[in-house]
């Protein structure tokens, strides 16, 4: 945090010192407030450039949560017996139930971003992560160079080209399809009419390029990344499968579609994307957002004991184990409100996003379709399929108003040896009012399900309670966000 102080006084003293470096003259910046929302990928305008400029910004967001968890698991003791030609085993849970959480304030998210304008054409950003979920102290989301002109090159370098064409190259968000342009991310959560993500949400910050080319209306984007969420030369070192003594592969990322306003009243955009990675890293890109998914203390469990009696044929005791099962509550980047495939070796991905604004009246949609290895050292595929409808009314005179749903919903095997899929069902309400461009206030209600999750986690005769067995979630979240 100490340096992040430091740079911001040396920022300062530059201005002090140097009297042509000015504030806010940013080329072809994506506006952070209310003027951002359904911009995607990257823009182009027309400002001129007038030397080095600093941009410096922030998002807040605060949220008053009153939700409550259910699921259909025994509450109290609970004993089963399972007998084999070994012997028997008995299993007593005592004290099992569903964490309680307080109607009350989770913690704010804060975000900040510095960037310059370097060159004409040319500025680097470095966004962030002021306080979230997954650390207790400040770090960085990512930082990237935007390349818009080459006339630091030569004058009017490529210049028909680059009047389309922009070029990022960083540790940054990656654009892999057009949902997480409406997602929120930690204190950001002015672009998102609701408070939670898609359930299953594919978001990475990853070391690599992309290239953009846009025209007359037809968007395309290649991408490419070395695969890191956490970046390291490390070898990757695996004694069994198909990947024995291999190495992190990249990712790569393409986009290809069509964004035109058709009349003053009508806008359409259709996007397809692709992800995949050969051989994935030290994270797959579901389990890539560290900052937190909207809602927290979601079906978490009290402590209770898990206790394991096991007898000969006999009769006789063998042995007897107490487990303490913790309290699962968790103030990361809980997981219990997403859906993780958990892909091993290997992750392919398509994305489909459809948007169509006319008037105060937008739809947006996503179809993805995963794909990945099914455990670590083995190249069998598994699916999960996701499926998300945004519907939303913006009214008022500057559209300051919005009221609208969303229906999720994600299905998929957590490893090829289940017997079935699992289903995670979502439904949110929202209403929202822009009191200025930069300044939010919504009111969101969520009603989320977990359908076919097993009752124990691991065997049966000896596991720990699943807490999705049955589970449920549903309440209010009111949430006031600043971003500028």
């Amino acid at each position: 945090m100490n340096r992040i102080y430091i740079l911001f006084a040396i920022l300062i003293s530059t201005v002090a010192v140097n009297a042509q470096v000015s504030f806010g003259n940013m080329q072809n910046q994506i506006s952070r407030g209310k003027d951002g929302i359904n911009v995607f990928d990257v823009q182009k305008d027309d400002r001129e450039f007038k030397g080095l400029s600093i941009d410096l910004g922030g998002a807040f967001n605060m949220d008053f949560q009153a939700t409550n968890s259910f699921n259909d698991q025994p509450v109290g003791t609970t004993t089963t017996t399972t007998t084999t030609a070994a012997g028997t085993t008995v299993r007593t849970i005592t004290g099992y139930r569903l964490m309680n959480t307080e109607n009350n304030f989770t913690l704010p998210g804060a975000d900040m971003y510095l960037g310059a304008q370097l060159f004409d054409g040319v500025r680097v950003n470095l966004d962030i992560y002021l306080a979230s979920r997954h650390h207790n102290d400040s770090y960085v989301k990512g930082g990237y160079l935007q390349i818009d002109k080459l006339d630091f090159i030569k004058k009017d370098f490529l210049a028909d080209v680059m009047k389309y064409a922009t070029i990022k190259i960083g540790q940054m968000e990656n654009n892999f399809g057009d949902a997480h342009f409406r997602g929120s991310d930690n204190g950001n959560t002015i672009r998102n009419a609701f408070v939670g993500n898609n359930i299953m949400y594919s978001f990475t910050t990853e070391m690599g390029m992309e290239i953009y080319y846009n025209r007359s209306g037809w968007v395309s984007m290649l991408g490419v990344t070395n695969g890191n969420l956490n970046q390291s030369n490390e070898q990757v070192f695996y004694t069994a499968g198909p990947n024995t003594n291999t190495t992190h592969s990249p990712s790569i990322l393409a986009k290809f579609g069509y964004d035109k306003q058709l009349n003053d009243d009508l806008r359409v955009r259709l996007t397809g994307s692709l992800y995949h990675n050969a051989n994935l890293g030290n994270a797959n890109i579901y389990s890539a957002n560290r900052s937190g998914f909207g809602y927290w203390g979601i079906l978490n469990n009290n402590a209770y004991k898990n206790t394991i009696t096991k007898t000969d044929v006999n009769g006789a005791v063998i042995s007897e184990t107490t487990t303490d099962v913790a309290t699962s509550f968790s103030k990361t980047s809980t997981p219990e409100a997403t859906f993780n495939p958990g892909f091993k070796n290997w992750a392919t991905t398509y994305m489909i996003n459809p948007f169509v604004k006319y008037k105060g009246l937008e739809f947006f949609g996503t179809l993805e379709l995963a794909s990945g290895g099914d455990k670590a050292g083995t190249d069998d595929k598994r699916t999960a399929n996701q499926y998300a409808s945004e519907l939303i009314y913006r009214f008022g005179k500057t559209e300051q108003f919005y009221i609208g749903g969303k229906y999720n919903t994600v299905s998929g095997k957590l490893s090829n040896a289940d017997a079935k899929k699992v289903t995670v069902d979502k439904f949110e309400a929202s209403a929202g009012w822009f009191m200025t461009k930069n300044i939010l206030a919504k009111l969101n209600y969520v009603n989320q399900q977990y359908k076919d999750y097993s009752q124990f986690v691991g065997d049966p005769a000896t596991g720990n309670f699943n807490n999705f067995y049955g589970g449920k979630f549903e309440g209010l979240v009111f949430e006031a966000t600043i971003a500028f």
